[in-house]
């Protein structure tokens, strides 16, 4: 079809066609590649809806079990083009044309497939005649296949969703990189549905029949038993405890402990904290992983940079992160070099056609040895390796410099973070703030264990900088002029807790004060007791018992062991997003269930720092609890299937095989106890505030998100009236009830 008679005939549809895509686009939810899983709710376009009913809805458009026939090739032709256009290194020859954008090089290279238009002469002329455009193109199909007006929508939508996957990773190749630098391989939303469209028309081109078959499929969805009763059931008995437990407790008079630690409010933390609370007298409190500090990291040695704050916000400084003296970055300098250097070479051997059997032949039998010995002994292999690699690179701390933060940005900073936790007096000697992250051997979900509010990766960075900040006196100068005094007596050190072991290093500091060294000392060895006691709580959970020397033993075991599926059990078992003082859950075992974030009312009298607490760290909080409540009622529609039969894909994703969709959820060694006995409980997010519900009201109102997520079901909301302990429950129409609203 020319384009004086596609743009004479349809131009009312090139003027609806842009928000007909919009519209296609909506009930699709990003997905982050590997480098950063983060953790998104699958049914994030489905927000608007109330819970019940999106249940349903995504019932109808993502659990399908069977397509049309006529899918499948459309689908397997698609996934070998955005395989190839994606990828980030892991093929050995890269598609051609990547840098014209997804579409042009697309249209430029489909001529010579010839699995998609089998050498048919009409369909090769249709492809030369297809439109440049992508927007054009997908008019032409729209002709091709008789796609009524009424039925764009729809379909668009259909060709979306029954390729979820990878339509959630071009939603965030085109949404959520904004941050980054602009990609050198360019995609658009019209380009994926201009390609998905093409593709359809080559292959079937009764393809109209899709929109018949999700309407029976729809009237099957319907008629299937909703999930939502055992939902249900999960949160009355899980709640119902909780605050019974809540309502006994008695507020306690502030003291100066011999040291307080900030921990992020991640649901791992609390278990380690109340083991750390029983070791002496040491406060805990809970902030958002990345400390308040919006930056990107890039380390001066290997030039890596990546964003280490929340998806939510932008970094808004570069931080550079340089070994702790001259030798030592001269020393790595030339380390990385040479790691980077041998790991290269060898990336090139492997995938190479001409010389990968040679390097089989090789490295056959050394290789063969090394794999026994990682099988059969891997702390011996871990550590082995560990010592081969300090001599090449030596392995010095890494300090951030704070010459890109302004000053006035880092009293903003400090003044923030120590407000926002109700840390505004009664200072112990030693603060401590500890960022977290996970240690793991041949594990494609790594960044998933780390820490969220950091992007998937892990907090000592953020930690350190946060210090270095509260250390300066003429930032302490600056906090004296707002009324927060901290004593000279006072000292910030960073530090890091690693979820997986239960080790928490602390990061060296250049004191003299022999005082405060013992201190230091002191608080290390509590925190190693507290990892013991920790690692052998979670060794109960994991279905074994051995005492706490046994257990630690056993939890580095598994964090080094490239054959172990399950290194830990993550986030899995999370309900509740609790935002109040420590003594209000000191006493109770809360079972690592709930992600506990510091907050002190009296502090707050105008709902500012409440506010920001319910629309960033809650929200993504939701978003977590959303992925694993999915991922556990299904695990291949909305979680990424079994880890033993997984593939990577361009080194962004996970395939269930060669030619599978991009798998986008959490495995289910990650939810699952065995493979038909769930160890996660699905749930929907409990957030208990501890605060008059009269002042969360003010924020309500004005915060659309919050509205959103509340009138519609998704987060449940609880006040704690701080003069009683009794609890209000906001019901759907945002009026608070004495009893928990039904749904």
């Amino acid at each position: 079809m020319s384009e004086k008679i596609l743009n004479k005939e349809n131009h009312e549809s090139f003027e609806n066609l842009d928000s007909i895509c919009k519209e296609s686009w909506k009930i699709i939810a990003p997905f982050w590649p590997l480098k950063n899983l983060i953790a998104v709710n699958p049914l994030q376009g489905l927000e608007d809806l109330p819970f019940e009913e999106a249940l349903t809805q995504g019932a109808i458009f993502f659990e399908q079990k069977e397509f049309p026939k006529q899918m499948e090739p459309i689908n397997i032709n698609t996934i070998k083009w955005v395989q190839a256009f994606f990828d980030e290194g892991q093929a050995s020859l890269s598609m051609p044309l990547r840098k014209q954008g997804f579409y042009n090089a697309w249209k430029k290279l489909v001529y010579f497939d010839d699995h998609l238009h089998g050498n048919d002469k009409r369909k090769k002329e249709w492809l030369l005649e297809l439109s440049d455009s992508p927007d054009r193109a997908i008019i032409q199909c729209f002709l091709k296949l008789k796609i009524a007006k009424n039925d764009q929508s729809l379909f668009l939508t259909l060709m979306l969703t029954t390729l979820p996957g990878w339509a959630s990773y071009i939603k965030y190749r085109t949404c959520w990189t904004q941050a980054e630098p602009s990609h050198p391989h360019p995609v658009s939303q019209l380009d994926y549905l201009a390609i998905r469209l093409a593709t359809t028309c080559l292959l079937w081109q009764e393809a109209a029949e899709l929109i018949t078959w999700y309407k029976k499929n729809k009237e099957t969805q319907v008629k299937k038993v909703s999930p939502l009763n055992e939902i249900l059931k999960n949160e009355n008995e899980y709640l119902l405890a909780l605050l019974t437990s809540l309502k006994a407790q008695k507020v306690t008079v502030a003291s100066s402990p011999e040291a307080q630690l900030v921990f992020c409010i991640d649901v791992r933390s609390e278990p380690f904290r109340r083991s750390l609370e029983n070791q002496g007298d040491y406060e805990t409190l809970g902030a958002a992983g990345f400390f308040g500090i919006p930056v990107s990291i890039k380390n001066s040695t290997t030039k890596e940079l990546y964003a280490s704050c929340p998806v939510l916000l932008k970094p808004k400084h570069t931080v550079e992160e340089s070994p702790c003296s001259t030798q030592a970055s001269y020393s790595d300098q030339k380390g990385y070099q040479k790691l980077a250097t041998l790991k290269a070479f060898y990336q090139s051997l492997k995938y190479n056609f001409g010389t990968s059997f040679a390097l089989v032949e090789l490295l056959g039998f050394p290789a063969g040895l090394w794999m026994a010995l990682k099988t059969l002994h891997p702390l011996f292999a871990f550590t082995l390796f560990t010592s081969i690699v300090k001599k090449i690179r030596p392995q010095n701390a890494l300090v951030p410099s704070l010459d890109e933060i302004p000053f006035s940005d880092q009293c903003s900073y400090a003044h923030s973070i120590l407000r926002s936790i109700g840390l505004t007096k009664n200072f112990s000697p030693l603060i401590v703030f500890c960022g977290h992250g996970s240690a793991t051997q041949n594990n494609a979900y790594a960044s998933a264990l780390d820490c969220g509010a950091c992007g998937g990766h892990h907090g000592a960075s953020n930690a350190k900088i946060i210090t270095n900040i509260l250390n300066t006196q003429t930032v302490r100068q600056y906090l004296k002029e707002k009324e927060i005094l901290i004593p000279d007596s006072t000292y910030f050190i960073a530090a890091e807790h690693t979820t997986t072991t239960d080790k928490v290093e602390l990061y060296s500091t250049d004191s003299s004060d022999k005082s405060l060294t013992k201190k230091i000392e002191k608080l290390r060895e509590a925190l190693k007791k507290a990892g013991k006691i920790n690692s052998q709580n979670r060794c109960k959970k994991m279905g074994f018992y051995s005492d706490e020397n046994k257990s630690f033993l056993h939890t580095t075991i598994r964090s080094v062991d490239w054959a172990q599926v399950r290194p830990e059990w993550g986030l899995a078992q999370n309900a509740s997003f609790m935002v109040a003082p420590r003594h209000i859950s000191k006493k109770i075992d809360l079972d690592g269930r709930a992600f506990l974030h510091s907050y002190d009312h009296l502090q707050d009298p105008e709902g500012d720092i409440l506010t920001a607490i319910l629309t960033a760290p809650m929200v993504v909080g939701q978003w977590i609890n959303s992925q694993y409540l999915f991922s556990t009622l299904n695990t291949t529609a909305y979680g990424s299937g079994s880890k033993i039969t997984k593939n990577i894909t361009g080194k962004i994703g996970i395939m269930q095989g060669n030619a599978s969709d991009l798998m986008t959820g959490l495995p289910l060694q990650s939810v699952y106890r065995t493979d038909k006995q769930a160890y996660h409980k699905p749930v929907r997010l409990m957030t208990i505030v501890y605060a008059p519900f009269t002042l969360i009201d003010k924020i309500i109102e004005k915060q659309p998100v919050l509205q959103k997520l509340f009138r519609n079901g998704w987060v449940l909301l609880i006040s704690i009236n701080p003069e009683d302990n009794q609890p209000s429950f906001l019901d759907r129409n945002l009026k608070w009830k004495k009893e928990k609203p039904q749904i």
